[in-house]
């Protein structure tokens, strides 16, 4: 029988709720439990598949092909539970599916409102595709109190009523700010955030407040008093230095035991927090470093590329060794600045993108990484650059390029089904790019005595991806003979998923994205032995 947790923020956004509830979730599994996560989010877009990364953050993506909220990511690296399109939903989501029953007439010509519909539609995202789970934890997006949350808060507060307390806990992440110049933490937001979530007819169980310094017991008494919550529930999250610590911290604070105190559960066994504790230290006190450059069009928000920047940390993890991201903005990067500005990185990455903004600073960047014996890694659109580099470079195809960026082009890169027998595109073709996207888990046949079937240990591998345009697979001939090889192939031969170069210390492109599945406590192989190549620089 599933028991439900509902985490709600207030006072400000981006305080950690995503954090917080992947933790709670690993200290949970750790204890024997079976463990689901879920996230609501309250804006319009069904997904955030076609938000700009500056708005929204990366788009992360599941084994069965959701576009999802960046915050799935975190659930997925700490729980090591891989999500599924069933566990995130938006309003535009909702509304649309509520939309659709309308217009075919599935509501029998009743008014059509927020409440019931809307909340109706919310409960049977909370309860549908659960199975054995013990816990569901269901993240509320927004801060408490913005209009646009309102319908889930009311959704959540009927779910509760519908399956009583004994199977359901509300969370609440607050603010607990430090003012300096009065030397004072203050619990008045918190105080005044709670307040408000209760007028919504929510009275939260537990208080997560975060908070730069450790809260003294006086103003955790204070928050207990005025937010008519027990001591023991009040779990303070100070700053911490690595987000590995955050599993340790919380079950310091003794949140996994208030919780299963509150559903009157006995604890299995006791929560294993000996992997994270290795982890943390050889995150703050590794003593080698390596400097890797991440150029792409997003660098100047840490969020666009949350996955990617992990997973690099995981390889160094798994190296013993610190990660130093040197982010460079595609667009200003020129091919007169590349020798200046990564003279002292050690490894290049191209992440993934879509458009042609920066691109010519991505191939410099490129041409540099494979002249100069720079390990260097191309993820996606990042792959796809680095053929296009070498097709112009070394193949003297010198209006080499892809049909996305430039019709006119001859096309290297292209969407599927583009190309005659001979590499050249079809006229006329392909006007229609609706559902042609590859999303999700697909596989991948690695060749015999490839670099990436020595990295893997495997012939056969299955990646996620998130893409549109493809390699010209009817050039592969011209690419291996110049010395880039296709080492990884669709099983059915016809997509190159990975390059390789010959008479290089580590050159790889890949067609997927494998920083969606790589995990602190089990990185992802393409990032552990790229950093291991740059630590041997």
């Amino acid at each position: 029988m599933a028991r439900y947790i509902f985490v709600t923020g207030g006072v400000v956004s981006s305080l950690g709720k995503g954090l917080s509830s992947a933790s709670l979730a690993y200290l949970l599994k750790s204890q024997g439990y079976r463990v689901r996560l879920r996230k609501m989010d309250p804006y319009l877009n069904v997904d955030p598949g076609t938000m700009s990364p500056f708005q929204h953050g990366e788009v992360f993506v599941t084994d069965d092909g959701a576009e999802t909220d960046l915050d799935l990511g975190h659930y997925e690296r700490f729980s090591n539970i891989s999500a599924k399109k069933t566990d995130n939903i938006t309003t535009g989501k909702i509304y649309s599916d509520i939309i659709k029953k309308e217009r075919t007439g599935k509501y029998l010509g009743k008014t059509v409102q927020v409440i019931p519909h809307v909340t109706d539609r919310i409960k049977e995202f909370i309860k549908g595709d659960i199975t054995n789970e013990d816990f569901v934890i269901c993240e509320i997006g927004g801060t408490v109190g913005d209009i646009e949350s309102l319908p889930f808060v009311e959704a959540i507060r009927q779910f509760a009523n519908d399956v009583g307390k004994k199977r359901s806990l509300f969370i609440h992440l607050t603010l607990v700010p430090f003012l300096k110049s009065s030397d004072e933490i203050k619990t008045k937001p918190t105080q005044h955030s709670v307040k408000e979530l209760r007028s919504l007819g929510i009275q939260p169980d537990i208080v997560i407040c975060r908070s730069q310094k450790s809260i003294p017991i006086d103003q955790r008494k204070k928050i207990s008093l005025f937010c008519n919550v027990p001591i023991d529930n009040v779990i303070e999250t100070v700053d911490v230095r690595t987000i590995y610590e955050a599993p340790i911290s919380f079950h310091k604070e003794k949140l996994n035991r208030q919780v299963l105190k509150y559903f009157n559960i006995r604890p299995k066994k006791n929560a294993n927090l000996t992997p994270w504790k290795k982890i943390t230290d050889t995150v703050l006190n590794s003593k080698k470093q390596v400097n890797i450059a991440i150029i792409g069009k997003y660098v100047n928000l840490k969020d666009a590329y949350k996955s990617l920047d992990e997973a690099l940390i995981h390889g160094g993890i798994f190296n013993k060794v610190k990660v130093n991201l040197l982010r460079i903005e595609s667009d200003n990067l020129k091919k007169q600045d590349v020798k200046k500005l990564l003279k002292n990185v050690s490894g290049i990455l191209i992440p993934g993108g879509f458009g042609k903004r920066g691109t010519e600073g991505k191939i410099a960047a490129i041409n540099f990484a494979r002249r100069n014996k720079i390990p260097f890694f191309g993820i996606c659109f990042g792959m796809q650059m680095a053929v296009i580099e070498f097709a112009r470079n070394k193949l003297n195809i010198k209006h080499a390029g892809s049909s996305e960026l430039d019709k006119k082009c001859f096309p290297v890169i292209g969407l599927m089904n583009e190309w005659d027998k001979d590499g050249k595109i079809i006229k006329g073709t392909n006007k229609e790019l609706g559902g042609t996207m590859r999303l999700g888990l697909y596989e991948a046949k690695l060749r015999h005595n490839s670099l990436v079937k020595k990295i893997y240990n495997s012939t056969n591998i299955k990646e996620r991806h998130r893409h549109r345009y493809e390699v010209n697979k009817h050039l592969q001939s011209k690419f291996e003979t110049n010395g880039m090889i296709f080492s990884g192939m669709s099983p059915n031969n016809n997509l190159p998923e990975i390059i390789e170069l010959k008479n290089h210390p580590w050159f790889i492109g890949v067609q997927f994205h494998p920083e969606f599945k790589s995990r602190p406590l089990n990185p992802h192989p393409l990032f552990s032995s790229f950093i291991k190549a740059a630590k041997s620089k």
